[in-house]
């Protein structure tokens, strides 16, 4: 009885979340089991609930260099040039901490749920949990794609499957044109920091 409480309890705030749909299913033995796959005799548990979008909308020109600080740290501990770093957060949510994707992702670096959570961040609102979640990541792409800047970058949008399964850059109008914006912004970048 313990066990299934504590086993509501999870499935409870997994719902708070709205990662997906939870179905509720109570075997012959009596063991209660969720999952977010519908099967045969599950009750629908709890009903996901969509994110609202939140475009950047913050335009005061300090934004571009609030964040130095977590940037350079982040770009340090990582081993990521800091020039991408900032690329990447100008072309994901133009420095807004609060900018919400119609993928539900979130903050600066636009950190979906799932990502999130691999990258170990609890709030993506946070901008140095961010910063350092998408650094992070930034740094298991670069890794899993020896150091190839562009393949980095399209799986950042992507997702590494993605480019594994293409065998580089996915024919995705949105991840190629978003692999030259973060590229062009990075050189640009890059420019202003060896004058």
């Amino acid at each position: 009885m313990l066990l299934a409480g504590l086993g509501a309890l999870a499935v409870s705030t997994i719902a708070d979340t709205g990662y997906a749909d939870i179905y509720k299913q109570v075997d012959a033995d009596g063991t209660i089991s969720f999952t977010s796959r519908p099967a045969q005799g599950a009750k629908l548990y709890a009903k996901e609930r969509k994110a609202a979008v939140f475009m950047p909308s913050d335009d005061s020109p300090e934004r571009f260099s609030r964040y130095d600080e977590y940037i350079r740290q982040a770009a340090t501990l990582y081993q990521i040039p800091e020039e991408l770093v900032r690329a990447v957060i100008r072309v994901e949510s133009d420095f807004d901490p609060r900018a919400v994707s119609p993928a539900n992702a979130r903050g600066l670096m636009q950190l979906v749920p799932q990502t999130a959570e691999r990258m170990m961040v609890t709030d993506s609102f946070d901008p140095r949990q961010n910063i350092f979640g998408g650094v992070r990541y930034l740094r298991v792409l670069a890794n899993l794609f020896n150091g190839d800047i562009q393949l980095t970058i399209a799986a950042y949008n992507a997702g590494e499957g993605a480019v594994i399964r293409y065998g580089g850059i996915p024919p995705y109008q949105e991840t190629q044109d978003y692999v030259v914006k973060v590229l062009g912004h990075y050189r640009q970048y890059r420019t202003q920091a060896a004058r």
